[in-house]
C-alpha cells in the first residue's frame, strides 16, 4: 500500500512539474508572439510619445519655482510621476523589440531628444507640442498667471497626446501588440480625465492675483 501511495505521489508531482513547465513555455511563447506582432506605426507612436511626454516634464518642473498654487503643484507632481514612468515603459518596449530607443536630455528649458545619436526634432511638429517661445513664456509667468498659462498649455498638450492615440488606433494593423494597446489606452483615459480636471481648475482661478 505504501509503495502504491508513494508511486501515486511521485506521479502527481511529475505531472504538476510538467504542467508548470508547459504553462511557462506557453507564457514565454505568447510574450515572443506579442513582440513580433507590432508595426512601424507602433514604433513611431512610442518614439513620438516619449518626446511628447518629455516636454510635459519640462513644463511641469516649473511649478514649484513659479508660485504655482497647491492644486497645480499636486497636478504637476502627478504628471511628472506618471509620464516619467510611461517614458521608461515605452523605452523598454522599444528596447525589447530591438528598436532604436530615444534618449532624453533636459537642461533647464532645453529639451533634446536623440535617436541613433542624431537630434530628433520631428516631435516639434506633433499636436500639442509647445514652441520654445511658449516654453519661455511659461517659465516667466508667476503665481496665478503661471497657473492659468500652465493649465491652458497643458490642456492643449494632453489633447495632442489623445489625438496621437486616436491616430494609432485608426491605423490598420497597429496596436495589436498587447503591451502597446494597454499603454496607449491608459494614456488616452488618463489624459482625457486630466483634461476635464484642468478645465475645472481653469474656471476656478481668480481673475487676478
Amino acid at each position: 500500500m505504501n509503495a502504491c501511495k508513494s508511486s501515486n505521489t511521485t506521479r502527481k508531482q511529475t505531472d504538476s512539474t510538467e504542467s508548470k513547465k508547459e504553462l511557462e513555455e506557453l507564457y514565454w511563447q505568447r510574450v515572443e508572439d506579442s513582440r513580433s506582432s507590432y508595426t512601424e506605426a507602433d514604433v513611431k507612436f512610442m518614439t513620438g510619445m516619449i518626446a511628447h511626454h518629455a516636454q510635459a516634464l519640462v513644463m511641469s518642473r516649473l511649478a514649484p519655482h513659479n508660485g504655482a498654487s497647491p492644486q497645480v503643484r499636486t497636478l504637476t507632481s502627478r504628471i511628472i510621476n506618471a509620464q516619467r514612468d510611461e517614458i521608461k515603459t515605452m523605452q523598454q518596449w522599444l528596447r525589447d523589440r530591438g528598436e532604436t530607443v530615444p534618449k532624453i536630455s533636459i537642461d533647464s528649458l532645453q529639451l533634446t531628444i536623440t535617436l541613433d545619436e542624431k537630434k530628433y526634432t520631428k516631435y516639434r511638429q506633433m499636436k500639442g507640442v509647445l514652441t520654445q517661445q511658449q516654453i519661455v513664456e511659461l517659465a516667466k509667468a508667476k503665481n496665478t498667471e503661471f497657473d492659468r498659462l500652465f493649465l491652458t498649455y497643458m490642456i492643449e498638450h494632453h489633447a495632442g497626446a489623445v489625438s496621437m492615440v486616436d491616430k494609432l488606433f485608426n491605423t490598420d494593423g497597429a496596436a495589436q501588440d498587447g503591451s502597446a494597446f494597454r499603454l496607449a489606452s491608459d494614456i488616452q483615459v488618463d489624459q482625457r480625465t486630466e483634461i476635464d480636471r484642468m478645465f475645472e481648475m481653469l474656471e476656478a482661478l481668480p481673475e487676478t492675483d
